[in-house]
């Protein structure tokens, strides 16, 4: 059956946005969650007998392949995915195309007139409700299948687990933080207990093995001593008991947990995720780390998904041969860490009217400089989670002259 190409408009859910907050909530590592997947990945493939199994995440932009079986890929452009028709209606729950070849809205793929020449996709919507999918389940072959009755619903369960996976992998990244956070106080308070309370234990042993050879002026000064001593145990008791004693900055530089980046890991990360994306339009896209603090560990809490928002809508609007610097940068004053990240592009720019939308949370979809799909809703998730997280918003930008973001956090 042929089937004409939908615009891209279409293809858009009519709860994108709410999507799109349930997935930030999770707050994804997208290129760290494979093993935790495998598993139930290669079980699909298995199931439904093909050669490709893949579990893709999508966002405003980009389709993410977060575990894959028989096909070495990690992300596309979302206009380029079969999965974004997978998860377009919340009331269905399956996509099946028997052949992609003869589909006109797949028959243009590069996976499909290309390597691997893929002909057959099965997709079932991993949904959190019974109205938001985060992305699909999906089995794919070079020959035409038939699935069964009994294999789609043992997919479907597969589905289901690996969104439970997906909920349990948040869980238990925010139980680590927690129990790491709270053991750090245990040692701190140890480590500060010891050094008062092993002066009042030594001053009162030389008193007892010195017996009555202690002169009265040596007792006393041993007793002013123990003195203060027991007050630093007092101030130390009294610390404990406030409420920012376990937040108190470390003096020591530590190493970072899982639920946490640095500076220097998180630029890492950007360049691991993104460069792919701005090498297919030979867009040079920098990462700087300009701070002391670069080895400061900060929580992860949606770093990833507003700096990648901005990222990608950077790549978007930036003509081939273009540039991308992405800043970022950390102060520390007092106990209080305040997270800058800037991101600045030669693209389009846009009008001051443009900017003044996207502020009041109002910016609607335009397509990029190489025509590729706007979906309107990146930047004002990127607004969403800042504010959540007591931020602040810069935006410069002017008709041809590219664009400015900057971005502060506070790390509590």
């Amino acid at each position: 059956m042929n089937h004409p190409k939908i615009s891209t408009e279409s293809l858009i859910p009519e709860n994108e946005m709410e999507r799109l907050m349930a997935l930030s909530e999770l707050d994804l590592d997208f290129m760290d969650l494979e093993n935790s997947l495998s598993d139930l990945t290669k079980l699909a493939a298995k199931i439904a007998g093909t050669k490709v199994s893949l579990v893709n995440l999508i966002d405003h932009f980009t389709q993410w392949s977060v575990s894959s079986f028989g096909m070495d890929v990690s992300q596309m452009p979302r206009e380029e995915s079969i999965c974004q028709y997978t998860i377009l209606d919340p009331k269905k729950s399956e996509f099946e195309v028997k052949d992609l070849s003869a589909d006109e809205r797949f028959n243009d793929r590069p996976f499909v007139i290309g390597h691997p020449n893929l002909r057959y996709y099965y997709g079932i919507p991993l949904k959190v409700n019974d109205e938001i999918s985060l992305g699909a389940l999906c089995v794919l072959d070079t020959d035409y299948k038939q699935l069964s009755p009994e294999k789609k619903e043992m997919l479907s369960i597969i589905a289901k687990e690996v969104v439970n996976r997906l909920k349990i992998y948040k869980a238990v990244e925010g139980l680590q933080k927690k129990v790491h956070e709270t053991q750090q106080v245990k040692n701190r308070v140890a480590h500060d207990i010891r050094g008062p309370l092993g002066g009042i234990i030594g001053l009162a042993e030389i008193i007892q093995s010195q017996g009555n050879q202690n002169k009265l002026e040596e007792v006393l000064e041993f007793i002013n001593l123990i003195q203060k001593s027991g007050k630093s145990l007092l101030e130390l008791a009294d610390e404990i008991l406030s409420q920012d004693y376990g937040l108190r900055k470390d003096k020591e530089l530590r190493k970072p947990t899982d639920a946490e980046f640095t500076l220097n890991s998180l630029k890492a990360k950007m360049v691991n995720m993104f460069e792919p994306q701005a090498l297919v339009k030979n867009i040079d896209l920098e990462v700087q780390v300009e701070s002391p603090n670069a080895e400061v560990p900060f929580p992860k809490n949606k770093i990833l998904q507003i700096l990648g928002n901005l990222v990608s809508n950077s790549i978007k609007f930036t003509p081939q041969g273009g540039e991308i610097k992405v800043l970022c940068d950390m102060e520390i004053i007092g106990n209080d860490k305040i997270l800058l990240f800037e991101v600045k592009d030669s693209g389009a720019g846009m009008s001051q009217e443009k900017v003044d939308e996207i502020l009041c949370g109002e910016g609607t979809s335009t397509n990029g400089s190489a025509g590729e799909t706007g979906y309107g809703f990146g930047l004002k998730l990127v607004l969403h989670l800042v504010q959540g997280l007591k931020g602040k918003v810069e935006l410069n930008s002017s008709l041809g002259g590219g664009t400015q973001f900057k971005i502060l956090l506070p790390v509590t």
